[in-house]
């Protein structure tokens, strides 16, 4: 059947879906899963350790004919980094991951903006954007997916592709919202917001970030979830303005074990 009959069928808006279908990761079925990085060992994962190269991230554009961002590779202030350039724009840079969220559930990153958006408002569609966002998505198992929710998921595969992911966890840095608020994202409640910065009090400098990943999807989707793709971006094409943000060093580790900070 027809996709766009078959939203008609369900009684599903086209719009509710293309706000799923953006709000979430894509993951790209090109994209390489990547092997663990030599340095990995007993509670340590690495999945974003940056060179000239940016493999096995790739770029991931949501729709066509829309502004792509800017990504290279940059040693910015002594740290190898990927800079994002957003210039009314949005694409993602994403790669799939493997990692056992039991063993390593703390996902750990630094990340620096030069502004926030200040026309930005997480609480409506049309102020979705941020200065910087990190994507969790997540395989949820199939005792948590409804005969509604795999009807929802099976019509946006159908219109968007196999990998759309179950759900997904956003971490952003706001310009308004209290650090700690999570809410939906203003297109679905499959995607969860989580404020972890708000505000130009630390914007121009590297700050660390630590996030127990098992911790909030159990919270927000339930138990038994699996992290299936990382994926970064500044996004400023619904208030047509302007970001620049770098990210840089993300890694799982055991709770008990510090970031890898050095």
């Amino acid at each position: 059947m027809d996709p766009l009959a078959l939203a008609r069928r369900l009684r599903f808006r086209p719009v509710s879906l293309l706000g799923l279908a953006f709000a979430l990761v894509l993951a790209s079925a090109t994209a390489a899963q990547g092997t663990a990085a030599p340095s990995d060992g007993p509670g340590l994962r690495w999945v974003g350790r940056f060179d000239a190269t940016l493999a096995p991230w790739q770029e991931i554009r949501l729709k066509s004919g829309q502004r792509p961002n800017t990504f290279r590779f940059a040693v910015w202030d002594e740290v190898k980094a990927v800079e994002v350039t957003s210039r009314a724009s949005m694409s993602l840079l994403g790669r799939p991951i493997t990692v056992d969220l039991n063993a390593t559930p703390v996902l750990c990153w630094r990340w620096r903006i030069g502004a926030t958006l200040s026309q930005a408002d997480m609480l409506r569609r049309d102020g979705d954007d941020y200065a910087a966002r990190v994507y969790v998505s997540l395989r949820l198992p199939a005792s948590a997916l409804g005969l509604s929710l795999r009807a929802q998921l099976a019509l946006a595969r159908a219109m968007w592709g196999p990998d759309v992911p179950d759900a997904a966890i956003n971490y952003v840095w706001d310009n308004r919202q209290p650090v700690g608020t999570t809410r939906p994202n203003a297109y679905t409640d499959r995607a969860q917001m989580i404020v972890l910065r708000s505000g130009d009090g630390e914007a121009g400098r590297w700050v660390w970030e630590r996030v127990d990943v098992r911790r909030d999807a159990t919270r927000l989707f339930g138990p038994g979830n699996e992290a299936v793709q990382l994926a970064i971006t500044a996004d400023t094409d619904n208030t047509q303005s302007f970001a620049r943000s770098g990210f840089a060093d993300f890694h799982f580790v055991a709770v008990d074990r510090a970031c890898e900070e050095g």
